[in-house]
């Protein structure tokens, strides 16, 4: 994957209006452990409580009609769940977000009072991306994937 400034402004047209700007806050204590000058960027007051949603909304608004008929899908324990649902919504389009059986409730709720219709499978995150591969399968919905994913998780969802 080669950036490509034109892409980028792009992405950057498409969450506008949608992800805050949010602060840069200096870190007295990692710049001094550091010995650089340290500013923490607080994504945590984002919409979702996370930098993901930037990714998801972006994605979502590069889908095709027929994409967005079939809808999107998701595997996460929770941040990655809430900005593809939050954004699908915001797009009308329908979500299923597969999360492990162990994610925290409250981003169970979350995620489905951002729309997403929310399944739990498993007791760790692969099993629960296993159960989305299966189920993409069977809808044809296109697989939001969050890009920090390992590469034999991407080979198999493409």
């Amino acid at each position: 994957m080669t950036l490509d400034l034109n892409k980028i402004k792009q992405a950057q047209k498409n969450i506008e209006g949608v992800a805050r700007r949010t602060p840069l806050v200096y870190s007295s204590t990692f710049s001094k452990q550091s010995g650089y000058e340290i500013f923490l960027k607080c994504e945590n007051k984002q919409k979702t409580g996370a930098f993901k949603l930037r990714g998801a909304y972006n994605k979502i608004m590069t889908l095709t009609q027929e994409e967005r008929e079939r809808g999107v899908l998701a595997s996460s324990a929770g941040n990655h769940a809430q900005g593809v649902a939050y954004a699908a919504t915001a797009c009308g389009i329908k979500s299923t977000i597969v999360m492990p059986a162990t994610a925290p409730q409250a981003k169970v709720e979350a995620t489905k009072g951002y729309g997403a219709e929310v399944i739990q499978f498993g007791e760790v995150y692969d099993e629960c991306y296993e159960k989305a591969v299966e189920v993409q399968k069977e809808t044809g919905a296109t697989f939001v994937i969050l890009l920090m994913m390992k590469k034999s998780w991407l080979d198999k969802a493409l």
